[in-house]
C-alpha cells in the first residue's frame, strides 16, 4: 500500500523518467566526455538514494553504506571476470567460482542478493542501537569491510588493483539503473513501512506507543538501501574496469554524504538536487585543482581543493539550510499540497473486549529515588478514571510503566490475564492500550493525516486504517487540518491530533496525560464532551491525568490520588474532595 496521493506518485515517476531521459540524451549530444560524467553521476545518484532510503527515513546518518557498494562491486566483478583472467590472476579461487562467467544483469542480481544477506545479518545487530551509537557502528562496518577486502587476497587481490572487469556499464544501462532507484526510493518513502520509519525519525517513543515496531522498520530500510548500494557498486565496477579498495572508503563516502546533506536527506528530490550540485562543483574544482588557463595566466595546482570545496559547501548548507536545499518535502508535495478531501470517511467500532487492566504493587526506582511505590489499580473499558496528585507525585511515571515505555522495578500489570511486563510498547499498543504524553510528542514534519494514519496502519493488522484515521480526525474536530503539517498547528490543535492518533489505534483503554493543558475553558469543555462520548458510545476506558481538578471532578467516575509515589486515596469524586489525606497533599498540613 502507498500512503501518498496517487497524483503525487504519478507525477514523481513521470518527472524521474523525464529527468533521466533528457539528461542521457543531452550527454549523448555533448559527446564521450559528457557521457562519462553523466554515467558516473547516475551511478552516484543510485548510491545517494540508497543512503537516503535508510538515513533519510530513519534519521540515523550512516557512514558504512559504501561497504555495500564494495561488496556489490567485488561480487559482480568476480562473477563476470573471464575465466582465463581468473585462472591467471586468482588461482586459488574455488572451482565453481573460477569457472563462472555471467553477464552483467545476472551478476548484478547475485550481487544484490549477497549484499542484502550481509545487510540483514549486520542490521539485526545494528537495530539494537540508536542515535550516535548506531552512526558510529556504521563507521565500524566500513572499516571492517575495508579490512576484509584487503586481507582476503586470494579473492580480492588485497590492496592491489582488481582489473580485467568487463566494461559493460553504458550510459543507458546506468540511466536505467538510476530510474529504477528513483522509483524504488520514492515508493518506499510513502509505503507503509516508509511512513512508519519516518514516524520513528520524528519521535521514536511516540511511534512505539502507537504500534510501530522500530527495529523491524529500520531493518527493512537497511536491507533495501544496501540492495541499492550493491547496484551502484556493480555498475561502477563495470564502468571503470579496474578499481582498488580505496575506491570504497572515506573519500567516496564523504562525497556521497555531501550530496545527501546538501540536497536534503529526507526526499528523493533532495538526493537529485544534492547530486547535481556536488557533481557540478566537483567537476569545476577538479579542473581548478590541476590548474587552468585564464586569459593566458595558468593557476597553480592546489591539491585537496575538491575536498575543501565540498566541505565548505556542507558547512554553508548546514548553516543556511539545515534541512538541505530541497527541504523536507518532495517537489510535488510543495506544488500540490494534499487536500482535506483526500482523507475520506470512516468510523470507529465499539469496544467488544471488556477485559480490565490490572496493576499490582507497581514500583519504580531511579537509583535511590522511589518515584512510584507499591501502587495497585484496575481500569475497565467504559469507565473514566482520574489520576491526580501534586507535581512529582509519580503520575507520568506510572503511565510510562503501564504503557511499556519503562519497565517497573517491582510489580506486574496484565490485560485479560496476560502479563504485560517486558512487552515492547508497540505490542502493548496493538493489544488495545494507547496513550498521549505530558509533553506533546507528534511527528511534526508529517501531515496531521499521516500522524493519525501511521497509528491506524500499525495496530489491528492495519484493517480499515484509512477509515479509522478519518473517524479519529472527525471525532476530535480536526479533519479540516488533515493536510497541514502537525508541527504548524496551534498548541490546542496539536493536543487534539495526539488524542486522535491514539484513538486511531482502536484502543479499549486510553491513557491521557494532561490532554487539556494549554486549552482555554471553551476548548476544555469541548474536549470533555468528546471524552464522555468516547466512553459512552464506544466503550473506551480512559485513565486521565490532569491538573484541572474541575475537569477531573466533572468527568471521572473514580479518582486515584498519588502523593510522593504512594496511592493515598481512591474513590468517587465527592469522597476524594473530602478526604483529609488528599486535602493535606494539596494544601499541606494545618498548624493549630
Amino acid at each position: 500500500m502507498i500512503t501518498a496521493s496517487p497524483r503525487h506518485i504519478v507525477l514523481s515517476i513521470l518527472a524521474a523518467l523525464a529527468f533521466v531521459v533528457i539528461a542521457a540524451v543531452g550527454a549523448t549530444i555533448v559527446g564521450p566526455a559528457g557521457e562519462r560524467v553523466l554515467t558516473v553521476f547516475f551511478i552516484s545518484l543510485i548510491a545517494v538514494l540508497g543512503i537516503g532510503v535508510y538515513s533519510g527515513n530513519s534519521g540515523i546518518l550512516s557512514f558504512g553504506h559504501m561497504s555495500f557498494v564494495a561488496i556489490g562491486a567485488y561480487v559482480s566483478s568476480l562473477l563476470t571476470l573471464p575465466a582465463a583472467v581468473k585462472a591467471a590472476t586468482l588461482p586459488k579461487l574455488p572451482e565453481w567460482l573460477a569457472a563462472t562467467e555471467l553477464g552483467l544483469l545476472p551478476a548484478i542480481a547475485v550481487a544484490v542478493a549477497v549484499t542484502a544477506l550481509v545487510a540483514l545479518v549486520v542490521g539485526l545487530a545494528l537495530g539494537r542501537l540508536d542515535g550516535s551509537a548506531a552512526t558510529i557502528a556504521t563507521l565500524g562496518l566500513l572499516i571492517i569491510v575495508h579490512g576484509i577486502i584487503i586481507g582476503w587476497r586470494d579473492v580480492t587481490r588485497g590492496s592491489g588493483t582488481f582489473f580485467g572487469v568487463p566494461r559493460d556499464t553504458s550510459l543507458w544501462i546506468a540511466a536505467a539503473g538510476c530510474l529504477v532507484a528513483l522509483i524504488v526510493a520514492r515508493l518506499y518513502r510513502d509505503s507503509i513501512s516508509g511512513l512508519r520509519l519516518r514516524a520513528t525519525r520524528e519521535n521514536a517513543i511516540a511511534a512505539g506507543a502507537v504500534g510501530v515496531n522500530l527495529r523491524r522498520e529500520r531493518l527493512i530500510s537497511w536491507v533495501l538501501s544496501a540492495a541499492l548500494m550493491a547496484v551502484s557498486g556493480a555498475l561502477i565496477a563495470h564502468f571503470l574496469g579496474a578499481f582498488s579498495p580505496k575506491k570504497f572508503y572515506f573519500v567516496d563516502t564523504f562525497q556521497l554524504l555531501a550530496m545527501l546533506i546538501v540536497g536534503g536527506m529526507t526526499t528523493t528530490t533532495g538526493a537529485v538536487v544534492g547530486a547535481v550540485a556536488i557533481t557540478v562543483v566537483t567537476e569545476f574544482l577538479r579542473r581548478l585543482e590541476s590548474g587552468i588557463d585564464i586569459a593566458g595566466f595558468t593557476t597553480p595546482q592546489v591539491f585537496g581543493t575538491t575536498q575543501i570545496g565540498i566541505a565548505a559547501i556542507i558547512l554553508i548548507a548546514m548553516f543556511r539550510k539545515a534541512d538541505g536545499i530541497a527541504g523536507l518535502k518532495e517537489w510535488e508535495e510543495r506544488l500540490f499540497p494534499p487536500r482535506t478531501a483526500d482523507v475520506g470517511d470512516g468510523r470507529l467500532t465499539k469496544v467488544s473486549d471488556r477485559a480490565a487492566l490490572t496493576a499490582k504493587a507497581m514500583t519504580m526506582r531511579f537509583g535511590g529515588l522511589t518515584a512510584v511505590n507499591d501502587v495497585s489499580l484496575k481500569l475497565t473499558p467504559g469507565e473514566i478514571v482520574g489520576l491526580i496528585g501534586p507535581n512529582g507525585s509519580g503520575k507520568t511515571t506510572l503511565l510510562n510503566m503501564l504503557s511499556g515505555i519503562i519497565a517497573p522495578s517491582e510489580g506486574e500489570f496484565s490485560l485479560a490475564g496476560k502479563v504485560l511486563n517486558g512487552e515492547p510498547t508497540y505490542r502493548i499498543a496493538d493489544l488495545g492500550i494507547a496513550r498521549t504524553f505530558q509533553n506533546i510528542r507528534l511527528f511534526p514534519s508529517l501531515t496531521v493525516h499521516q500522524n493519525v494514519l501511521v497509528a491506524a496502519l500499525s495496530t489491528g493488522g492495519g484493517r480499515d486504517a484509512e477509515g479509522r484515521a478519518a473517524a479519529a480526525l472527525e471525532n476530535l474536530g480536526i479533519a479540516e487540518h488533515s493536510g497541514s503539517d502537525a508541527g504548524t498547528l496551534s498548541y490546542g490543535d496539536q493536543r487534539r491530533v495526539e488524542i486522535a492518533r491514539a484513538l486511531a489505534c482502536q484502543p479499549s483503554l486510553l491513557f491521557l496525560d494532561e490532554p487539556a493543558a494549554g486549552m482555554n475553558r471553551e476548548e476544555t469543555d469541548a474536549l470533555m464532551e468528546t471524552l464522555r462520548a468516547l466512553s459512552r458510545d464506544l466503550g473506551i476506558g480512559i485513565l486521565l491525568v490532569d491538573h484541572d481538578l474541575g475537569l477531573i471532578n466533572r468527568l471521572c467516575d473514580r479518582i486515584l490520588v498519588l502523593n510522593e509515589g504512594n496511592l493515598i486515596a481512591e474513590g468517587a469524586p465527592d469522597m476524594i474532595r473530602e478526604d483529609p489525606a488528599v486535602i493535606e497533599a494539596y494544601l499541606g498540613r494545618r498548624n493549630d
